[in-house]
């Protein structure tokens, strides 16, 4: 059965987009079939896989205003097992457009329903803001990642976002869980990063990932290569932390199923 993780944070520069493309990029390597949706109108996930944004034609803006099949808009990537549907800048009227349309909320969810039973794995980048975009992000999926960087802002605007997602349990899409949360950009010299790890492990406890992902050049050059970072350099920090997420996720998920099937017994 396919899961659908939005990786959403109103706050920019978090590493969302980084955690959206090489979190997929892993766990195609794990041999997962994976769709990576670029629904944030910078389009970053898309040239982040090495696709020129002047060539694409269709992207996830047709699926949402033009009811355009997803199975037509797809783009294979360089990695084995990992489709794109892309954005494109045509994404940023897309929200204005929506305002008017019926059930609003759940077209996002309407486009992947009709594609996602081909893939294990469905991950969505949000755009960085708490638009109609990402409310239909978080419509459609079955639960939620949230990356905190370890910066002096890390949980402002943190309340807002979690607001948010609970509005979202209460009327649009009970069954959203939070996958967890992600701490990026930590740096072990830094007092700051380990402050900011302490404090959100002490507010959100099991719901942190035990993975962190660290501050690393090759993970900030990858995107320049158009390439996940496991494909650029797979010895390096930044492929090591995100491979060790999926494998932490995975896991999370497989315990979760487990405790369901006891539970029914």
């Amino acid at each position: 059965m396919s899961r659908v993780i939005a990786i959403a944070n109103q706050k920019g520069g978090v590493g969302k987009t980084t955690t959206a493309i090489n979190l997929a990029a892993s766990l195609a390597v794990l041999e997962k079939k994976v769709l990576l949706i670029d629904a944030d109108p910078q389009a970053n996930a898309t040239s982040g896989l090495g696709f020129d944004l002047r060539k694409i034609e269709n992207s996830i803006y047709e699926c949402l205003i033009d009811n355009e099949d997803p199975k037509n808009v797809l783009l294979q990537s360089e990695t084995e097992n990992l489709d794109l549907i892309p954005a494109h800048i045509d994404l940023v009227g897309a929200e204005i457009e929506m305002l008017n349309m019926p059930n609003r909320e759940h077209i996002l969810k309407n486009t992947i329903d009709k594609i996602k039973d081909n893939y294990d794995y469905v991950l969505i980048d949000c755009s960085p803001s708490l638009g109609l975009l990402t409310l239909n992000s978080l419509t459609a999926a079955d639960s939620v990642m949230i990356p905190v960087q370890c910066e002096y802002f890390a949980l402002e605007g943190l309340g807002k976002l979690l607001n948010t997602i609970k509005m979202i349990q209460n009327k649009l899409n009970t069954d959203l869980e939070i996958e967890g949360f992600l701490l990026t950009m930590y740096d072990a010299r830094l007092r700051l990063s380990n402050q900011v790890v302490e404090e959100v492990q002490h507010h959100f406890d099991k719901m942190v990932f035990e993975t962190i992902i660290q501050r690393n050049i090759k993970l900030s050059e990858a995107p320049s290569f158009g390439k996940p970072v496991v494909m650029y350099d797979a010895t390096s920090k930044g492929a090591i932390n995100y491979l060790n997420l999926a494998k932490e996720m995975l896991a999370r998920i497989d315990a979760k199923n487990k405790e369901l099937e006891e539970s029914k017994k």
